[in-house]
């Protein structure tokens, strides 16, 4: 079982989160644990004071170093896992992907800090952190909701979480390629028809249609991924025809 620390001080912006659809379900099935860890607590002054002004001067304010110190140790402690990951989420860690996320999800225990103010003391970055994760190229209040994130995407990996184990191995992302387009019942909505191939019960040629499609999506909306995968010949054959198809 997983089990995912989170140092945050906002506790209760998580408790939605955790408790509904998937992640509930994950926690319910104990693929994971969650503990949610409000680290004014580890505060070593009698006003629970965690951030302080920066050295140098500016504007804001900083996280100073001992309250996360002491919380991630006695987290590590208390978890007795011989590898732990400490999460920093941070506009300057490296751009969070599916790739990360499956990585991560192969770890025993995980935790999250979720800061708040102008930024974290230097040294929380130095000494515990061994990730720094950025959802992107955009600045939030603070940590929670990137944590939210990362959270969700590792904890649907992880084994007998999904109803379906093949559901998120062709996920966009996953294979390196945009996923193919859905379609359900009816199959003629308001004269919009689904492919004949996906009514025809042929399964050979409904994978190769997704196959395609798939290649096609990320053609004209990611071209960027095909430059980071390599691509079977057989792929490499129905990409080419995508291409004279698209012309």
């Amino acid at each position: 079982m997983m089990k995912i620390d989170i140092l945050t001080l906002f506790p209760e912006m998580f408790t939605g989160v955790l408790g509904q659809s998937i992640l509930n379900k994950a926690a319910e099935k104990s693929a994971v644990e969650y503990n949610v860890v409000n680290f004014r607590e580890y505060a070593d002054n009698k006003h629970n004071t965690v951030d302080d002004y920066p050295y140098g001067g500016g504007a804001g304010m900083v996280l100073k170093p001992q309250p996360i110190f002491d919380a991630v140790a006695d987290l590590k402690e208390k978890a007795s896992s011989p590898n732990t990951r400490v999460i920093l989420l941070c506009p300057q860690g490296t751009r969070y992907d599916q790739r990360k996320a499956e990585e991560l999800a192969r770890e025993d225990h995980l935790i999250f800090i979720c800061g708040h103010y102008e930024g974290y003391d230097e040294r929380i970055r130095e000494k515990i952190v061994t990730d720094e994760i950025s959802i992107g190229d955009y600045v939030l209040t603070g940590g929670e909701l990137g944590a939210m994130v990362v959270i969700d995407s590792v904890v649907r990996l992880l084994p007998e979480v999904l109803g379906n184990e093949e559901s998120h191995m062709k996920d966009s992302f996953s294979t390196g390629l945009l996923e193919h387009p859905h379609y359900t019942r009816p199959a003629d909505f308001r004269g919009l028809k689904v492919p004949e191939v996906l009514l025809s019960g042929n399964h050979k040629l409904i994978e190769e249609w997704r196959n395609k499609e798939a290649l096609r999506r990320t053609l004209l909306r990611r071209p960027d991924l095909l430059e980071k995968i390599d691509l079977t010949d057989e792929q490499e054959k129905w990409l080419q025809e995508v291409k004279k198809e698209s012309k």
